[in-house]
């Protein structure tokens, strides 16, 4: 397939700059939010029917429409209960995101520098890989200040790509320290489609977290797992379902541009990625078993594309993938998929349309736009079901 096939017009309004929340005003006047993680709207793709669904429906199993028939309720993420039965398995991506977003200045100049940490690159060295911006500002031997009262500083040592640097923090102390006073420094590294519109603030430390992250290693948020909230999770094992974790370290490269028409000539950067042998288990039973198998955003349906065998089970694996995912492609592993709405000409779009097809996604798409579903990480929710 072609690029220009990914192409819609996303209005601006549509892009989510926050999680579902609640405000209200304090005693001084101020606004207060409360987050509600699993309120976000949820839109059912049913591929098999070729049908779209996004109203409630009431006892009689009606969808809930005025008598012009408009949607009077909207599906939310708490709903995909609905949609699975006892014995059914999510997949998660149980990486963890780090504040991976700091601001430095300059040594002599105080120019302000945004320094984006990718990884590390030596524990004892502590060299990190990074991007900056401006990039034109920062050579191979300029100094870098983060903290004008402490001791963090860093020098430039190599040039990796035109915005990529190789840098060594000047900080001496045991390593678990360093990585915690360097942490304290960062934010949480939000997409360049949030961070130019809003600045980061406290609470998008723990919004931009799945509640189950634990191996800490990704600089981008598997964003279909944000919808999830304690409360959900619970109701979901009163419901019978299982779970299963397998880690993939989200990169940048979901967000790098694609600047080739022919699909087949695009590249994707390598990301880590862990499948352990419970998880094989727990998937490899529900699918003999004949049970529905969900993975849990884009980065979960890489990592089990990646790790599935040719006789359709999930295999144990340690290493990296760059595997790229675009229409059309045969699923050889899962047979549901949870998404959320992804910008156009994105991979993750195109993974989402691999799924459910090119032509009934699209118009699920399309279909958003017109309803007003937000789009983006903070943004709603796609479920392709395989019926």
């Amino acid at each position: 397939m072609k690029l220009s096939q990914f192409k819609f017009k996303l209005p601006e309004s549509q892009v989510a700059l926050y999680p579902p929340y609640r405000a209200f005003t304090d005693e001084n006047g101020n606004e207060e939010r409360i987050y509600r993680r699993d309120e976000c709207r949820l839109m059912v793709v049913h591929r098999k029917s070729n049908t779209i669904e996004m109203a409630k429906k009431d006892s009689d199993g009606n969808e809930m429409r005025d008598a012009d028939g408009n949607i009077t309720q909207y599906l939310t993420f708490r709903d995909i209960c609905n949609y699975f039965d006892e014995g059914d398995v999510f997949i998660f991506n149980d990486t963890k995101v780090f504040p991976a977003r700091l601001y430095g200045t300059k040594e002599k100049t105080d120019a302000k520098i945004e320094v984006f940490l990718l990884r590390e690159l030596n524990e004892e060295l502590r060299l990190w890989d990074v991007l900056v911006e401006p990039a034109r500002k920062i050579r191979i031997g300029n100094k870098l200040f983060f903290d004008d009262d402490g001791p963090m500083v860093a020098e430039v040592i190599d040039n990796t790509t035109s915005r990529g640097r190789t840098l060594r923090f000047l900080y001496d102390c045991p390593h678990d320290e360093f990585k915690r006073e360097l942490f304290a420094l960062g934010e949480a590294p939000l997409p360049r489609y949030i961070i130019d519109r809003r600045e980061a603030d406290a609470d998008d430390m723990d919004n931009f977290q799945t509640i189950y992250a634990c191996k800490e290693g990704a600089v981008t948020a598997p964003s279909t797992g944000l919808h999830f909230s304690r409360e959900l999770m619970k109701l979901m094992e009163i419901h019978g379902f299982e779970f299963a974790f397998i880690t993939l370290h989200c990169g940048l490269g979901n967000f790098d541009p694609i600047e080739v028409e022919d699909l087949t000539k695009h590249k994707m950067n390598s990301e880590q990625m862990i499948v352990s042998a419970e998880a094989c288990k727990i998937v490899n039973d529900a699918k003999q078993a004949g049970r529905r198998v969900c993975a849990v955003g884009i980065s979960t349906a890489k990592a089990t594309e990646t790790a599935v065998g040719t006789d359709g089970l999930l295999k144990e694996y340690n290493g990296w993938t760059n595997k790229f995912i675009f229409p059309p492609y045969e699923f050889g592993m899962t047979n549901s998929l949870l998404a959320n709405f992804y910008h156009p000409e994105s991979t993750m779009m195109m993974v989402a349309c691999s799924f459910g097809g090119y032509d009934l996604v699209y118009e699920a798409y399309k279909t958003a736009v017109k309803n007003g579903y937000k789009f983006g990480c903070y943004g709603d929710a796609l479920l392709i079901l395989d019926d």
